[in-house]
């Protein structure tokens, strides 16, 4: 008899735990607002982009070659054109973006120097130091710092030079649309080809996808 009391009182006392737990299941959890965002509205990380620029200029072209390219012993003078390149970068944060790039510029310089081209790659480091935000606090406007370096040849080898390091910075502005995925920009540079010493600008825009 005890026994059997027992097991009635240890029954009893599961029936009686179990029965909130069933109750706390039961309960349907909070109803998701169907409004709030499921995605980020700026996408920020690994992007490529394609870049586009013109006029660029440059102040001077000197000759480097006198005996190879006799009609020009004397340099072209300003030599004017455009530029077209890529970049593959990754955001290391909202304001700062770090990238590889390869650009070709196609230049013209005075009747007797003619056209040559100068290919670049290398590093580019962008800063923004301004952000304006949208009605949903996303920042989609940039005003930003940057600086870039890249190894260059040319083409006609001889005239402008052969090899060369090209410098370069300026400010610039960067839009990222409603497509979440795509911004872009326009920038003003100051450019600089070291062993020609040869200082000079552009005025380049792009556009870029960020994964």
């Amino acid at each position: 008899m005890p026994l059997a009391i027992t097991r009635l009182a240890i029954l009893v006392t599961l029936a009686l735990a179990a029965g909130p737990a069933r109750a706390q299941d039961a309960v349907p959890g909070p109803v998701e607002d169907p409004r709030a965002p499921r995605f980020a509205d700026v996408e920020r990380g690994l992007f490529v982009g394609f870049e586009a620029g013109w006029p660029v200029v440059l102040g001077k072209t000197p000759t480097k070659d006198p005996v190879k390219f006799p009609y020009a012993p004397d340099g072209g003078g300003r030599a004017t054109g455009l530029a077209v390149g890529l970049q593959l970068g990754y955001d290391v944060t909202s304001r700062v973006a770090l990238s590889v790039f390869a650009d070709g510029l196609f230049m013209k310089a005075g009747t007797n120097y003619g056209a040559f081209d100068l290919l670049a790659a290398g590093l580019d480091a962008r800063w923004a130091f301004y952000g304006l935000k949208d009605r949903n606090g996303w920042e989609r406007f940039l005003v930003y710092l940057h600086g870039r370096g890249g190894y260059m040849v040319t083409r006609p080898t001889g005239l402008f030079g052969d090899t060369d390091l090209l410098l370069g910075g300026g400010v610039g502005v960067e839009y990222f649309a409603q497509l979440r995925h795509f911004s872009w920009w326009v920038q003003l540079d100051g450019l600089y080809v070291v062993s020609a010493a040869s200082p000079g600008a552009a005025l380049l825009t792009g556009a870029r996808y960020t994964f």
